[in-house]
């Protein structure tokens, strides 16, 4: 095209014929603007269409890699929050052993007498009490009878009146 645009330029006789490539050219440009647009608006909504596709695939990838990283984060923490836990109920117990270690300790010196201690005296005492009341003649009292004190009826207990302190 521009060779011929060209050629009728050297011929100046041929201005007429110019003029009308000139705008036969303009005129084939503007249809060609003109299609290109139909074409666009044509297949403007495929391509819309194909956009929406392609980025509803990509919001699908990126929420499974997103959930998935959750879900290890996830993991790692409660793994970590497991840890921790261990180790400070470790630690408590330690320091619990340590605190009744110390209290025994504080209580013996004090000759504060431990439980098995207390029990062994009991059961002496028991054999000791049956011994005696064997050597005495009076029959063994079972472990259910209570001491005199604790025998007297409670409406006796109730009629005595309390002592008052004296005056000063």
């Amino acid at each position: 095209m521009v060779k011929k645009l060209k050629a009728m330029a050297e011929n100046r006789s041929e201005g007429k014929q110019l003029a009308a490539a000139v705008r036969e050219s303009a005129q084939q440009i503007w249809l060609a603007g003109l299609g290109a647009f139909a074409k666009a608006q044509e297949e403007g909504g495929k391509v819309f269409e194909a956009l929406v596709k392609e980025g509803t695939g990509i919001q699908r990838r990126t929420r499974a890699v997103t959930e998935e990283k959750i879900g290890e984060v996830t993991g790692k923490v409660s793994k970590a929050a497991g840890d921790i836990t261990r180790q400070a109920t470790h630690s408590w117990d330690k320091l619990e052993q340590v605190f009744e270690g110390r209290v025994s300790r504080a209580l013996t010196r004090l000759g504060v007498p431990t439980s098995k201690e207390i029990k062994a005296l009991t059961a002496r005492v028991d054999a000791l009490n049956e011994s005696v009341q064997l050597l005495s003649g009076t029959p063994p009292a079972g472990k259910a009878t209570k001491p005199r004190a604790a025998r007297k009826p409670a409406a006796a207990a109730a009629k005595k009146p309390a002592r008052r302190a004296p005056k000063a």
